[in-house]
């Protein structure tokens, strides 16, 4: 009998240690015990932000930071300020959301007033006839992801080719070197995506411009870029 009891001690022994420890648990943190948070939404299938080395290889001015800022536009109204590469996010009441972007280089310039028509979390890229005749090395179609050129999140302009996109290439934040697209770090596509809407106004001023000139100008054209 002795021996049973002892062979049955040594077995709940292990279970009296695993009490202690999750006594304990409870006790350092009341939350211990609550069940996971229900929710009928489904799981992303890829995480909201990635960590590109932008925070390092952004310089301070083209870091996203509320400014003054005096325009006729609403609120809500998106500026391109292409020869200062600065996207300009009315807030209204004389300030704006003002980020740093990369634009089209020389000769892939444009201008003109475009709405949102389109929005995509981490897209696809398929690249336009123009640019393959230009590169045909480049492929067809690349699926979304962290090496997709255009990022985490796309806005696309209207019925043009352009876009308002993410890059994987942060460094070149500040720099006249799209094919006309409109790119941004990682981070700050997907705190613009966040606030916009299918149908944001989009004015992209032209390169002679400054932010603060009155543009005067029509729809962007296609045939501008290419």
């Amino acid at each position: 009998m002795f021996s049973i009891l002892c062979r049955a001690r040594s077995k709940l022994a292990p279970v009296a240690v695993v009490s202690v420890a999750l006594t304990s648990a409870a006790a350092a943190n009341p939350l211990f015990f609550l069940p996971a948070p229900q929710t009928d939404a489904p799981l992303p299938l890829r995480a909201p932000a990635v960590n590109d080395g932008s925070e390092e290889a952004t310089p301070a001015r083209f870091k996203r930071q509320i400014v003054d800022y005096t325009t006729r536009e609403a609120a809500g109204t998106i500026i391109i300020d292409t020869p200062n590469t600065y996207l300009y996010f009315v807030l209204g009441s004389g300030h704006a959301l003002r980020y740093g972007i990369g634009v089209g280089r020389e000769g892939f310039t444009w201008s003109g007033r475009e709405t949102i028509t389109r929005k995509a979390e981490w897209p696809d890229w398929t690249p336009p006839e123009e640019m393959l005749r230009r590169q045909p090395y480049l492929p067809r179609v690349m699926a979304g992801g962290p090496g997709n050129p255009l990022g985490a999140r796309a806005m696309y302009l209207g019925g043009t080719i352009y876009r308002i996109h993410g890059t994987n290439q942060p460094s070149t934040i500040g720099e006249h070197v799209s094919s006309g697209c409109i790119r941004m770090v990682n981070e700050d596509v997907i705190d613009l995506y966040s606030r916009t809407n299918i149908g944001t106004k989009v004015i992209v001023l032209p390169a002679e411009h400054r932010a603060d000139a009155p543009p005067s100008f029509g729809h962007a054209s296609k045939s501008s870029l290419y």
